[in-house]
């Protein structure tokens, strides 16, 4: 008997786990790999200091930033180091998400291209094809 008990248990869980959750909505893509960023360029990618904000900025100019510095032999700071630790499609939902804040969004979606791109300070990166 105990058994059974068990087993309708078992049963009703599963099922309760198989109903969607209503109000509930997945985070944007990329969100949860964009939190390392925000270390250094800010919460929602506005950044306070000398450090370049990626909101405002086109997703890709920021994966192809990211690529170069991921491809790069240079390991002198600390976003070459960074961008190794992930994939090339890691990289565009990073870039994906950023895009999508715009200059106030809530990045969940979009590109991000409203005309206010912020400037970088002529630090490109070159790729090293050793």
């Amino acid at each position: 008997m105990i058994s059974n008990y068990r087993v309708l248990l078992t049963l009703l869980s599963g099922l309760a786990l198989a109903i969607p959750l209503t109000g509930w909505t997945a985070p944007p893509p990329g969100r949860l790999l964009a939190s390392q960023c925000a270390q250094c360029h800010g919460t929602n990618g506005q950044a306070v200091g000398d450090i370049d904000s990626l909101r405002g900025e086109s997703a890709q100019e920021i994966y192809e930033e990211v690529l170069e510095m991921k491809y790069s032999t240079n390991t002198n700071d600390i976003m070459h180091r960074q961008a190794k630790g992930y994939t090339d499609a890691q990289i565009r939902l990073i870039a994906d998400y950023y895009a999508g804040l715009g200059n106030g969004g809530s990045g969940s979606g979009g590109d991000g291209d409203d005309g206010d791109h912020h400037e970088h300070d002529g630090d490109h990166h070159e790729h090293d094809d050793d």
